[in-house]
């Protein structure tokens, strides 16, 4: 019980921030979102060393915040001089450093060092900048409701799929990933995620009944994926938790699994479905 009222205090809290921060908006979420990309990358980089893999520290660093940068709403367009976003250039020059950095001091297993840094950089900074991007996704005021459909969602498939296992669950979902996860309940967060999508497009006007369901279907597939592809990266470097930063819930890697996924997803949803219209 205390865990469990542990837990629920941190998530209140962190909700609550979380809220304040969308709604003051970009200059409010930058500094937020490069403290949360630099922590997970912290996390990321212990898990590594407890498995003797190394990493180029400063780099993941300097080239995550870039990457949380450039995606702030006035730096989303085409460079004139480049073929993709600002993001891709960050990375693309991120990717350039890290080879010309091995091929002039390489030392030992360089090309793990290219790869796992590159990796670190894709999953937690480039993932995170889709915050900001679906914060301003068409503008800056309805922004503030196409973000909340994600967490709302993910907490739902959350709840859902706690309760679904618990009471249900039988099946093993991935019981060589996640020996916890159940298909009862995974089907119980996606039962409760869509209701959550169906009420709140109900009083929006947003969608209709079938669009949020292939919304439902897709944001708990992604928060699903996105927690059990963390518990993979956690068996594989031998590690229980990401970190022990949040009281109840472990590191801040533990905490947005889930997000880093739905997000993503969801601003695409977003783009081929609404806003191609």
């Amino acid at each position: 019980m205390e865990s469990l009222s542990t837990r629920v205090l941190t998530s209140v809290v962190a909700f609550s921030v979380i809220s304040v921060l969308v709604w003051l908006g970009a200059y409010a979420m930058l500094p937020a979102l490069a403290f949360v990309s630099v922590m997970c990358l912290y996390e990321y980089i212990r898990m590594l060393d407890r498995n003797d893999i190394d990493v180029r520290r400063i780099s993941l660093a300097v080239f995550g915040t870039a990457l949380i940068v450039a995606s702030l709403p006035g730096l989303r367009d085409t460079p004139p001089w480049a073929g993709g976003s600002w993001r891709e250039v960050v990375l693309t020059v991120a990717f350039g450093y890290l080879l010309v950095v091995e091929v002039m001091r390489p030392g030992e297993r360089p090309l793990e060092r290219i790869v796992y840094s590159m990796f670190g950089l894709l999953y937690i900074p480039w993932l995170l900048g889709y915050f900001l991007l679906l914060r301003y996704s068409p503008d800056a005021q309805g922004g503030l409701l196409y973000f909340a459909l994600p967490l709302l969602a993910t907490f739902a498939a959350d709840i859902g799929g706690y309760f679904g296992g618990f009471y249900f669950g039988r099946r093993k979902l991935a019981p060589e990933v996640s020996p916890g996860k159940t298909v009862e309940g995974a089907v119980g967060g996606l039962a409760l995620s869509f209701l959550t999508v169906l009420l709140i497009s109900s009083l929006t006007q947003l969608w209709s009944p079938l669009e949020s369901l292939l919304y439902s279907i897709l944001v708990a597939s992604a928060s699903q994926l996105g927690d059990l592809s963390e518990s993979l990266i956690k068996r594989a470097l031998r590690t229980k938790d990401s970190g022990s930063s949040l009281p109840g819930h472990g590191g801040f890697l533990d905490r947005i699994d889930s997000l880093l996924f739905a997000v993503p997803a969801t601003y695409l949803f977003l783009h081929i479905s609404v806003f191609s219209r």
